[in-house]
């Protein structure tokens, strides 16, 4: 049975401080899991700019290389910079968690628009696969395999463009 202080360190804060961008972050709606990170809308509360905050808990960074892996993450993805890869705004902890503020993606992930509708069109796909190999030739192009590519890694911005994530 846990204690409540365990129940604390568990829950996600509604808002989010970084002190070393002293912005602070209100954590709005869920989006998504994955095998580390929950994935939440933010919202930076001085300029109201939305950011998508991938927010791993520093337990789960215990085991084997996790730290290792995220740390990799982070510098790698903040140093890409590319109109098909979803774009690294930054990254700050505090005693329970790391968070990764990245671009939203406000139409989910081609995983969710193969839910919704099923089939696509010729001219669609080809409009998605020629994002898609833009950004891995990108990737390939600074020495980085993707290793975990797949329609729930693949995001849509509002404009319905391409934005690869989960690096």
């Amino acid at each position: 049975m846990s204690s409540k202080g365990d129940d604390k360190r568990t829950e996600i804060p509604k808002v989010l401080y970084d002190r070393s961008t002293d912005k602070t972050y209100k954590v709005m709606r869920f989006f998504g899991k994955g095998g580390f990170a929950k994935c939440y809308e933010i919202v930076d509360m001085a300029r109201n700019e939305v950011y998508a905050g991938k927010i791993v808990s520093k337990k789960l960074l215990m085991k084997n290389n996790h730290k290792e892996k995220m740390a990799q993450e982070i510098t790698i993805h903040r140093s890409l910079n590319h109109p098909n890869i979803v774009k690294f705004h930054g990254f700050f902890e505090d005693n329970y968690n790391l968070y990764i503020v990245l671009e939203l993606c406000k139409n989910r992930s081609m995983m969710e628009l193969h839910k919704r509708r099923k089939s696509l069109t010729q001219y669609e796909c080809r409009y998605y696969i020629y994002q898609i190999i833009q950004s891995v030739k990108y990737l390939h192009e600074n020495c980085i395999i993707h290793r975990d590519l797949k329609l729930g890694n693949i995001f849509l911005n509002d404009t319905l463009h391409v934005k690869v994530g989960d690096l």
